[in-house]
């Protein structure tokens, strides 16, 4: 015979440390927003006075100029949807919503697959040059400028935020099935209770419940008839 496990009075760490982290990673994105349209500035004009000695054109540098800024306005955008998402998530896990544990679990699945897909992404950039055919040579000549372009410890910053993130995620996601978690979300909300001054009662010329059968609510005593 199995029993009921008891509703913890409290949230349990595990639920706790898993809205630190969703909190955490949801402030390191911010961070990372500010940081990367702080360094955008500096990297178009190391970029421009490496591309002046090149093979490329006027049209043809400016085009990359265009890329740089572009690409750094959509990641600013996807990691500040990135962040409120996170804070949502966040609250919805600290205040024991099912769903937002699920919904939880599905951005930790696709954030971990994001975070690798970007970490692959950025080792095979740094270690293989882009090789284009000689029409691109001078396409080519730019875009391998461009990781030389930005501050030496950006590209480190960038790696090591996305390890951080598939770990993050990861650990987010092994927290939140643990049984103590298991047992947060599938609390029940206590009944109601009855208000003081109103006990329940069975009204006048009622008979009285069956055994098993909760009491009838207090009923207001008629009213007198008017003499």
């Amino acid at each position: 015979m199995s029993y009921p496990q008891p509703v913890p009075a409290r949230r349990p760490a595990t639920v706790t440390l898993a809205t630190t982290v969703l909190l955490l990673m949801a402030v390191l994105a911010l961070a990372y927003v500010v940081v990367g349209l702080l360094v955008v500035g500096g990297t178009v004009d190391r970029f421009r006075s490496a591309a002046s000695g090149s093979s490329a054109t006027t049209d043809d540098i400016d085009g990359v100029v265009a890329l740089l800024r572009t690409s750094a306005v959509l990641a600013a955008v996807i990691n500040v949807l990135a962040a409120v998402l996170l804070a949502v998530l966040a609250l919805g896990v600290a205040g024991g919503r099912p769903g937002a544990r699920v919904a939880t679990w599905v951005v930790c699945g696709l954030g971990l697959l994001c975070g690798c897909c970007g970490l692959t992404v950025l080792v095979v950039q740094r270690s293989t040059p882009l090789r284009l055919g000689a029409d691109d040579q001078a396409t080519a000549e730019l875009l391998n400028l461009v990781g030389d372009a930005y501050p030496p410890w950006w590209i480190p910053l960038s790696a090591g935020l996305s390890v951080g993130q598939a770990l993050g995620y990861l650990v987010v996601a092994v927290l939140l099935a643990l049984p103590a978690a298991n047992v947060w979300f599938r609390r029940r909300p206590p009944a109601p209770s009855v208000p003081p001054g109103f006990p329940p009662s069975v009204p006048p010329g009622f008979p009285p419940a069956p055994p098993g059968f909760p009491p009838a609510p207090h009923q207001p005593p008629p009213p007198y008839p008017p003499r």
